[in-house]
Protein backbone atom coordinates (compact mmCIF):
# COMPACT_ATOMS: atom_id res chain seq x y z
CA UNK A 1 0.00 0.00 0.00
CA UNK A 2 2.81 2.38 0.95
CA UNK A 3 4.67 1.56 -2.28
CA UNK A 4 1.52 2.32 -4.28
CA UNK A 5 1.23 5.76 -2.65
CA UNK A 6 4.90 6.46 -3.35
CA UNK A 7 4.50 5.42 -7.00
CA UNK A 8 1.36 7.59 -7.30
CA UNK A 9 3.21 10.62 -5.89
CA UNK A 10 6.10 10.04 -8.27
CA UNK A 11 3.60 9.83 -11.15
CA UNK A 12 1.93 13.11 -10.14
CA UNK A 13 5.32 14.78 -9.85
CA UNK A 14 6.35 13.52 -13.29
CA UNK A 15 3.09 14.80 -14.86
CA UNK A 16 3.54 18.20 -13.19
CA UNK A 17 7.13 18.50 -14.40
CA UNK A 18 6.09 17.41 -17.89
CA UNK A 19 3.34 20.07 -18.04
CA UNK A 20 5.69 22.72 -16.71
CA UNK A 21 8.34 21.79 -19.25
CA UNK A 22 5.96 21.82 -22.21
CA UNK A 23 3.56 24.66 -21.36
CA UNK A 24 5.62 27.42 -23.00
CA UNK A 25 6.23 25.45 -26.25
CA UNK A 26 2.48 24.69 -26.32
CA UNK A 27 1.60 28.38 -25.88
CA UNK A 28 4.03 29.43 -28.61
CA UNK A 29 2.62 26.81 -30.99
CA UNK A 30 -0.93 27.96 -30.25
CA UNK A 31 0.11 31.57 -30.81
CA UNK A 32 1.62 30.69 -34.21
CA UNK A 33 -1.56 28.84 -35.24
CA UNK A 34 -3.71 31.80 -34.18
CA UNK A 35 -1.51 34.13 -36.24
CA UNK A 36 -2.56 32.14 -39.31
CA UNK A 37 -6.24 31.70 -38.38
CA UNK A 38 -6.82 35.37 -37.56
CA UNK A 39 -4.24 36.73 -40.03
CA UNK A 40 -6.45 39.54 -41.40
CA UNK A 41 -7.18 41.09 -37.99
CA UNK A 42 -3.63 40.44 -36.80
CA UNK A 43 -2.16 42.32 -39.74
CA UNK A 44 -4.26 45.38 -38.96
CA UNK A 45 -3.37 45.12 -35.25
CA UNK A 46 0.35 44.88 -36.03
CA UNK A 47 0.14 47.99 -38.23
CA UNK A 48 -1.67 49.88 -35.46
CA UNK A 49 1.00 48.77 -32.98
CA UNK A 50 3.78 49.99 -35.26
CA UNK A 51 2.05 53.35 -35.75
CA UNK A 52 1.55 53.70 -31.99
CA UNK A 53 5.24 52.97 -31.42
CA UNK A 54 6.48 55.30 -34.17
CA UNK A 55 4.14 58.20 -33.35
CA UNK A 56 4.14 58.05 -29.54
CA UNK A 57 6.82 55.81 -28.01
CA UNK A 58 9.84 56.84 -30.08
CA UNK A 59 9.37 60.64 -29.84
CA UNK A 60 8.58 60.56 -26.12
CA UNK A 61 11.10 57.98 -24.87
CA UNK A 62 14.15 58.01 -27.14
CA UNK A 63 15.35 61.53 -26.13
CA UNK A 64 14.97 60.65 -22.44
CA UNK A 65 16.86 57.37 -22.85
CA UNK A 66 19.73 59.19 -24.57
CA UNK A 67 19.74 61.90 -21.88
CA UNK A 68 19.81 59.40 -19.01
CA UNK A 69 22.61 57.44 -20.69
CA UNK A 70 24.69 60.60 -21.10
CA UNK A 71 24.04 61.69 -17.51
CA UNK A 72 25.27 58.31 -16.27
CA UNK A 73 28.73 59.23 -17.66
CA UNK A 74 28.88 62.38 -15.51
CA UNK A 75 29.15 63.07 -11.78
CA UNK A 76 25.68 64.68 -11.69
CA UNK A 77 24.07 61.44 -10.54
CA UNK A 78 26.55 61.02 -7.69
CA UNK A 79 26.10 64.60 -6.53
CA UNK A 80 22.32 64.24 -6.60
CA UNK A 81 22.61 61.03 -4.58
CA UNK A 82 24.83 62.63 -1.98
CA UNK A 83 22.51 65.63 -1.70
CA UNK A 84 19.28 63.63 -1.31
CA UNK A 85 20.58 60.68 0.70
CA UNK A 86 19.27 62.22 4.00
CA UNK A 87 15.77 62.17 2.44
CA UNK A 88 15.74 58.94 0.43
CA UNK A 89 17.33 56.72 3.09
CA UNK A 90 14.88 57.34 5.98
CA UNK A 91 11.76 57.48 3.77
CA UNK A 92 12.39 54.75 1.18
CA UNK A 93 15.38 52.88 2.65
CA UNK A 94 17.34 53.36 -0.58
CA UNK A 95 20.44 55.51 -1.28
CA UNK A 96 19.99 59.12 -2.32
CA UNK A 97 20.95 58.17 -5.87
CA UNK A 98 17.56 56.47 -6.08
CA UNK A 99 16.07 59.96 -6.40
CA UNK A 100 17.51 60.09 -9.93
CA UNK A 101 15.60 56.95 -10.92
CA UNK A 102 12.44 58.24 -9.21
CA UNK A 103 12.51 61.67 -10.85
CA UNK A 104 13.36 60.41 -14.34
CA UNK A 105 10.83 57.59 -13.99
CA UNK A 106 8.10 60.11 -13.18
CA UNK A 107 9.14 62.61 -15.87
CA UNK A 108 9.70 60.28 -18.82
CA UNK A 109 7.41 57.30 -18.08
CA UNK A 110 7.61 53.53 -18.57
CA UNK A 111 10.14 51.86 -18.62
CA UNK A 112 12.78 54.55 -17.98
CA UNK A 113 12.80 54.05 -14.22
CA UNK A 114 13.56 50.35 -14.52
CA UNK A 115 16.37 50.98 -17.01
CA UNK A 116 18.00 53.51 -14.67
CA UNK A 117 17.69 51.18 -11.67
CA UNK A 118 19.47 48.41 -13.60
CA UNK A 119 22.22 50.86 -14.58
CA UNK A 120 22.68 51.92 -10.93
CA UNK A 121 22.89 48.28 -9.86
CA UNK A 122 25.45 47.44 -12.56
CA UNK A 123 27.58 50.45 -11.55
CA UNK A 124 27.61 49.37 -7.91
CA UNK A 125 25.65 52.41 -6.76
CA UNK A 126 23.04 50.31 -4.93
CA UNK A 127 22.67 46.78 -3.62
CA UNK A 128 20.39 44.11 -5.06
CA UNK A 129 17.83 44.61 -2.29
CA UNK A 130 17.80 48.37 -2.81
CA UNK A 131 17.43 47.93 -6.57
CA UNK A 132 14.40 45.68 -6.05
CA UNK A 133 12.86 48.25 -3.72
CA UNK A 134 13.40 50.97 -6.30
CA UNK A 135 11.91 48.83 -9.07
CA UNK A 136 8.62 48.79 -7.15
CA UNK A 137 8.07 52.56 -7.25
CA UNK A 138 10.42 54.31 -9.72
CA UNK A 139 8.88 52.99 -12.96
CA UNK A 140 5.78 55.07 -13.68
CA UNK A 141 3.51 56.57 -16.33
CA UNK A 142 4.84 59.91 -17.55
CA UNK A 143 3.03 63.26 -17.22
CA UNK A 144 2.94 63.77 -21.00
CA UNK A 145 1.05 60.50 -21.38
CA UNK A 146 -1.32 61.08 -18.44
CA UNK A 147 -2.06 64.76 -19.15
CA UNK A 148 -1.89 64.71 -22.95
CA UNK A 149 -2.98 61.26 -24.10
CA UNK A 150 -5.33 60.24 -21.28
CA UNK A 151 -6.62 63.57 -19.96
CA UNK A 152 -6.97 65.64 -23.14
CA UNK A 153 -7.05 63.13 -26.02
CA UNK A 154 -9.10 60.33 -24.43
CA UNK A 155 -11.29 62.08 -21.84
CA UNK A 156 -11.23 65.55 -23.40
CA UNK A 157 -10.68 67.17 -20.01
CA UNK A 158 -7.36 68.45 -18.65
CA UNK A 159 -8.69 68.44 -15.05
CA UNK A 160 -9.15 64.67 -15.25
CA UNK A 161 -5.56 64.44 -16.46
CA UNK A 162 -4.27 66.46 -13.49
CA UNK A 163 -6.38 64.36 -11.10
CA UNK A 164 -4.93 61.12 -12.49
CA UNK A 165 -1.39 62.51 -12.43
CA UNK A 166 -1.70 63.64 -8.80
CA UNK A 167 -3.09 60.32 -7.55
CA UNK A 168 -0.53 58.43 -9.67
CA UNK A 169 2.42 60.22 -8.05
CA UNK A 170 0.84 60.03 -4.58
CA UNK A 171 0.37 56.27 -4.96
CA UNK A 172 3.94 55.93 -6.27
CA UNK A 173 5.34 57.62 -3.14
CA UNK A 174 3.06 55.49 -0.93
CA UNK A 175 4.37 52.29 -2.53
CA UNK A 176 7.95 53.47 -2.01
CA UNK A 177 7.30 54.05 1.69
CA UNK A 178 5.67 50.64 2.11
CA UNK A 179 8.50 48.91 0.22
CA UNK A 180 11.14 50.35 2.53
CA UNK A 181 10.59 47.13 4.49
CA UNK A 182 11.17 44.86 1.47
CA UNK A 183 13.66 42.13 2.49
CA UNK A 184 14.26 43.85 5.85
CA UNK A 185 16.98 46.32 6.65
CA UNK A 186 19.88 46.46 4.26
CA UNK A 187 23.21 46.57 6.06
CA UNK A 188 25.36 46.13 2.98
CA UNK A 189 28.11 48.68 2.76
CA UNK A 190 28.45 50.61 -0.49
CA UNK A 191 31.28 52.66 -1.88
CA UNK A 192 31.26 56.34 -1.19
CA UNK A 193 29.47 58.52 -3.73
CA UNK A 194 32.74 60.09 -4.77
CA UNK A 195 34.22 56.81 -5.95
CA UNK A 196 31.26 54.52 -6.67
CA UNK A 197 31.00 55.61 -10.28
CA UNK A 198 34.52 54.38 -11.05
CA UNK A 199 33.12 51.43 -13.00
CA UNK A 200 31.93 53.77 -15.74
CA UNK A 201 34.03 56.07 -17.88
CA UNK A 202 33.43 59.78 -17.30
CA UNK A 203 32.63 61.96 -20.30
CA UNK A 204 35.00 64.69 -21.53
CA UNK A 205 35.65 66.43 -24.83
CA UNK A 206 38.13 63.80 -25.98
CA UNK A 207 35.68 60.87 -25.68
CA UNK A 208 32.41 62.77 -26.26
CA UNK A 209 31.85 61.33 -29.74
CA UNK A 210 32.38 57.74 -28.59
CA UNK A 211 30.13 58.09 -25.53
CA UNK A 212 27.43 59.88 -27.52
CA UNK A 213 27.44 57.07 -30.07
CA UNK A 214 27.27 54.39 -27.38
CA UNK A 215 24.42 56.21 -25.62
CA UNK A 216 22.42 56.51 -28.83
CA UNK A 217 22.94 52.85 -29.78
CA UNK A 218 21.98 51.65 -26.29
CA UNK A 219 18.86 53.85 -26.31
CA UNK A 220 17.80 52.73 -29.79
CA UNK A 221 18.19 49.10 -28.76
CA UNK A 222 15.85 49.65 -25.80
CA UNK A 223 13.30 51.58 -27.85
CA UNK A 224 13.26 48.88 -30.57
CA UNK A 225 12.71 46.25 -27.87
CA UNK A 226 9.76 48.27 -26.55
CA UNK A 227 8.39 48.51 -30.09
CA UNK A 228 8.50 44.74 -30.38
CA UNK A 229 6.43 44.39 -27.21
CA UNK A 230 3.91 46.99 -28.41
CA UNK A 231 3.37 45.12 -31.70
CA UNK A 232 3.32 41.71 -29.99
CA UNK A 233 0.67 42.70 -27.46
CA UNK A 234 -1.39 44.47 -30.12
CA UNK A 235 -1.53 41.17 -32.00
CA UNK A 236 -2.21 39.16 -28.82
CA UNK A 237 -5.16 41.44 -27.99
CA UNK A 238 -6.44 41.06 -31.55
CA UNK A 239 -6.32 37.26 -31.23
CA UNK A 240 -8.05 37.29 -27.83
CA UNK A 241 -10.81 39.56 -29.16
CA UNK A 242 -11.30 37.57 -32.37
CA UNK A 243 -11.52 34.32 -30.41
CA UNK A 244 -13.92 35.88 -27.83
CA UNK A 245 -11.51 35.06 -25.01
CA UNK A 246 -11.70 38.68 -23.78
CA UNK A 247 -15.50 38.43 -23.59
CA UNK A 248 -15.33 35.15 -21.68
CA UNK A 249 -12.82 36.58 -19.20
CA UNK A 250 -15.00 39.70 -18.90
CA UNK A 251 -17.99 37.57 -17.94
CA UNK A 252 -15.89 35.89 -15.25
CA UNK A 253 -14.68 39.25 -13.91
CA UNK A 254 -18.08 40.99 -13.90
CA UNK A 255 -19.37 39.37 -10.65
CA UNK A 256 -16.29 40.65 -8.79
CA UNK A 257 -16.66 44.16 -10.20
CA UNK A 258 -20.36 44.06 -9.33
CA UNK A 259 -19.33 43.97 -5.67
CA UNK A 260 -17.80 47.42 -6.31
CA UNK A 261 -20.94 48.66 -8.05
CA UNK A 262 -19.61 48.11 -11.58
CA UNK A 263 -21.94 45.75 -13.44
CA UNK A 264 -21.43 46.80 -17.08
CA UNK A 265 -19.65 44.05 -19.06
CA UNK A 266 -17.87 46.69 -21.15
CA UNK A 267 -15.87 47.78 -18.11
CA UNK A 268 -14.81 44.18 -17.43
CA UNK A 269 -13.59 43.53 -20.97
CA UNK A 270 -11.87 46.93 -21.16
CA UNK A 271 -10.15 46.35 -17.81
CA UNK A 272 -8.83 42.99 -18.99
CA UNK A 273 -7.56 44.59 -22.20
CA UNK A 274 -5.81 47.26 -20.12
CA UNK A 275 -4.28 44.70 -17.79
CA UNK A 276 -2.70 43.14 -20.87
CA UNK A 277 -1.83 46.36 -22.75
CA UNK A 278 -2.22 49.76 -21.10
CA UNK A 279 -3.03 52.13 -23.97
CA UNK A 280 -5.61 49.84 -25.55
CA UNK A 281 -7.47 49.38 -22.27
CA UNK A 282 -7.45 53.10 -21.44
CA UNK A 283 -8.84 53.91 -24.89
CA UNK A 284 -11.68 51.42 -24.48
CA UNK A 285 -12.55 52.64 -20.97
CA UNK A 286 -12.64 56.29 -22.06
CA UNK A 287 -15.09 55.45 -24.86
CA UNK A 288 -17.66 53.81 -22.56
CA UNK A 289 -20.62 56.19 -22.28
CA UNK A 290 -21.63 56.32 -18.63
CA UNK A 291 -23.40 58.92 -16.48
CA UNK A 292 -21.11 57.97 -13.59
CA UNK A 293 -17.88 58.82 -15.40
CA UNK A 294 -16.06 58.49 -12.07
CA UNK A 295 -16.03 54.72 -12.76
CA UNK A 296 -14.11 55.34 -16.00
CA UNK A 297 -11.64 57.62 -14.18
CA UNK A 298 -11.06 55.27 -11.22
CA UNK A 299 -10.44 52.25 -13.48
CA UNK A 300 -8.07 54.38 -15.58
CA UNK A 301 -6.18 55.30 -12.40
CA UNK A 302 -5.75 51.60 -11.61
CA UNK A 303 -4.48 50.77 -15.09
CA UNK A 304 -2.03 53.71 -15.11
CA UNK A 305 -0.62 52.51 -11.78
CA UNK A 306 -0.38 48.85 -12.74
CA UNK A 307 0.97 49.49 -16.24
CA UNK A 308 -0.15 46.20 -17.78
CA UNK A 309 1.65 42.96 -18.61
CA UNK A 310 3.15 44.52 -21.73
CA UNK A 311 5.14 46.96 -19.58
CA UNK A 312 5.86 44.24 -17.02
CA UNK A 313 7.50 42.08 -19.69
CA UNK A 314 9.43 45.09 -20.97
CA UNK A 315 10.82 45.55 -17.47
CA UNK A 316 11.47 41.80 -17.19
CA UNK A 317 13.56 41.90 -20.36
CA UNK A 318 15.51 44.93 -19.07
CA UNK A 319 16.37 43.30 -15.70
CA UNK A 320 16.93 39.81 -17.14
CA UNK A 321 20.75 39.97 -16.94
CA UNK A 322 20.94 41.83 -13.62
CA UNK A 323 19.80 38.97 -11.30
CA UNK A 324 16.99 41.20 -9.98
CA UNK A 325 13.66 39.59 -9.13
CA UNK A 326 10.54 40.70 -11.01
CA UNK A 327 8.45 39.85 -7.93
CA UNK A 328 8.99 43.20 -6.20
CA UNK A 329 8.07 45.05 -9.38
CA UNK A 330 4.86 43.06 -9.91
CA UNK A 331 3.69 43.42 -6.29
CA UNK A 332 4.63 47.10 -6.26
CA UNK A 333 2.76 47.92 -9.48
CA UNK A 334 -0.32 45.98 -8.39
CA UNK A 335 -0.30 47.91 -5.11
CA UNK A 336 0.34 51.14 -7.05
CA UNK A 337 -2.78 50.54 -9.15
CA UNK A 338 -4.97 49.77 -6.14
CA UNK A 339 -3.77 52.82 -4.20
CA UNK A 340 -4.12 55.15 -7.21
CA UNK A 341 -7.70 53.97 -7.73
CA UNK A 342 -8.44 54.41 -4.00
CA UNK A 343 -6.97 57.93 -3.87
CA UNK A 344 -8.90 58.87 -7.02
CA UNK A 345 -12.12 57.57 -5.45
CA UNK A 346 -11.50 59.64 -2.30
CA UNK A 347 -10.85 62.85 -4.25
CA UNK A 348 -13.91 62.38 -6.47
CA UNK A 349 -16.09 61.60 -3.45
CA UNK A 350 -15.00 64.38 -1.10
CA UNK A 351 -13.94 67.16 -3.51
CA UNK A 352 -16.81 68.33 -5.78
CA UNK A 353 -14.37 69.92 -8.24
CA UNK A 354 -13.25 66.40 -9.28
CA UNK A 355 -16.77 64.94 -9.56
CA UNK A 356 -17.67 64.76 -13.25
CA UNK A 357 -20.76 62.51 -12.88
CA UNK A 358 -23.84 63.67 -14.81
Amino acid sequence: MQNANVNRNIGYKFIFLSIRRNILPAIFCLFTICLVIFSKNNLAAAKEGLLLWANNVVPSLLPFFIATELLSYTNVVNKLGKLLNPIMRPIFNVPGIGSYALLMGIISGYPTGAKIVVNLKEQGLCTEEEAERMLAFTNNSGPLFILGTVGISLFGNSTIGFLLLFTHILACISVGILFRFWKGKNNSSLKSFSTSNSKKEEVNFSNLGDILGRSILSSIKTVVMIGGFVVLFSVILSILKSSNVITILGNLLTPFLSMLGISDLRFSTSLISGILELTNGLTQISLIACKEISINIILSAFLLGFGGFSVLLQVYSIIAKSNLSIKSYFVGKLLHGVLAAFYTFLLITYFPIFNFNL
